[in-house]
């Protein structure tokens, strides 16, 4: 077989994520072929190893398909270090013991109800808790916690944080008007981070949850280089398009060197409220599989229970005042199973209890 045959057929390769080949890209160098066995030196533009890898296994297959036993190398420029202040060692609010930063790959999975619920669980169980809501655009903590009415009080030229069921909250949703929007360009979103962060008069917290906006932009590399974060939470929900996302966002904390406490797995099934029996209208344990591929554990499967939705629409958590309800004791068992993790990082031992007899996933 002749370098042009070889050629045609690693045509077939498309590049991931785009319609065109390796070939039309001009992304295969060199060919070289001794008597059975093909040599291709392929470059690519992507530091990401998962598409030198994806490149490299088509080419493979579409060699061996047609009897060629095929030699690949996929060369690619070095992926950046991004280096997170676990390295540096900054922290602008030192009176904190542990950072927890809870974040997805797409919106309206359920983040800021899942920060809201586990942070109030750690409360019931004797920790001393805040929660920053660095969501800038789409501040929905306070309504959560019924505090939509409340002004935070200037000290100097610091804030004092909201106070609400045992917790402390600062949120972008108490420092303007209802409605009012937030037109800003990355480097505001830094500053006000940075400033949430230090310019606010947290006490002395056992955990402070951050409520990260959606994505893997500014916000999240801005928290990471400005507070040692001791951990993240992922969350999610069955489907296959918040799963592409919550990899993204995992592999965010991979790169920012910051250890997964869990994911959370939102509308994990649908609690029926006239019969109390669980469907599965989205899927389920759809997360379990991500988890496996990054080594993170499903601490919890939320369902949908309408009196999740009610709590967060009223500022009553469903955690305080429908305790009795799945939901509440699957977020209780995950606060447990986050503060566990929190311990072994840390060395921290003042232990938590789950609160049921079911695993922090309802198994």
């Amino acid at each position: 077989m002749s370098t042009d045959e070889v050629k045609k057929l690693l045509s077939f390769v498309t590049y991931p994520d785009f319609e065109k080949d390796i070939v039309a890209f001009g992304f295969v160098k060199e060919i070289e072929i001794k008597e059975d066995r093909v040599f291709v030196s392929i470059e690519i533009p992507s530091s990401n190893p998962q598409v030198a890898l994806k490149i490299k296994n088509d080419a493979v297959e579409v060699l061996q398909k047609n009897g060629l036993s095929a030699d690949i190398t996929v060369r690619q420029p070095k992926e950046p270090e991004i280096k997170s202040n676990s390295k540096s060692g900054k922290n602008i609010a030192p009176n904190i013991k542990h950072f927890v930063m809870i974040s997805s790959g797409k919106g309206g999975v359920g983040k800021s109800t899942t920060t809201v619920n586990l942070a109030l669980a750690l409360v019931e169980q004797g920790k001393k808790v805040g929660i920053l809501d660095a969501d800038i655009y789409g501040p929905n903590i306070p309504r959560m916690l019924g505090a939509t009415d409340q002004k935070p009080e200037a000290v100097g030229n610091k804030i004092k944080p909201i106070k609400a069921y045992g917790l402390e909250m600062m949120s972008m949703g108490v420092l303007m008007n209802e409605g009012q929007s937030l037109i800003w360009r990355g480097a505001m979103i830094m500053k006000a981070i940075e400033q949430l962060l230090g310019d606010i008069l947290w006490s002395d917290l056992d955990v402070l949850f951050i409520d990260m906006p959606p994505g893997t932009g500014d916000a999240q590399l801005t928290l990471a280089q400005s507070v040692p974060v001791t951990c993240g939470v992922c969350v999610t929900t069955p489907q296959t398009v918040a799963l592409d996302d919550a990899a993204r966002s995992l592999d965010m904390f991979e790169k920012l060197h910051i250890e997964v406490a869990g994911i959370v797995e939102n509308m994990s099934g649908f609690i029926c409220p006239d019969c109390g029996k669980e469907y599965d209208i989205f899927g389920r344990k759809t997360g379990s599989e991500l988890g496996k591929k990054y080594n993170v554990p499903v601490i919890a499967e939320i369902p949908l229970e309408p009196k999740i939705r009610e709590g967060g629409d009223s500022g009553k958590p469903v955690v305080i005042f429908n305790s009795d309800t799945i939901s509440a004791k699957r977020y209780k068992d995950a606060a447990a199973a986050l503060w566990q993790k929190i311990s072994l990082l840390t060395g921290d031992n003042s232990d938590i209890q789950p609160t049921s007899t079911q695993s922090a996933c309802g198994n």
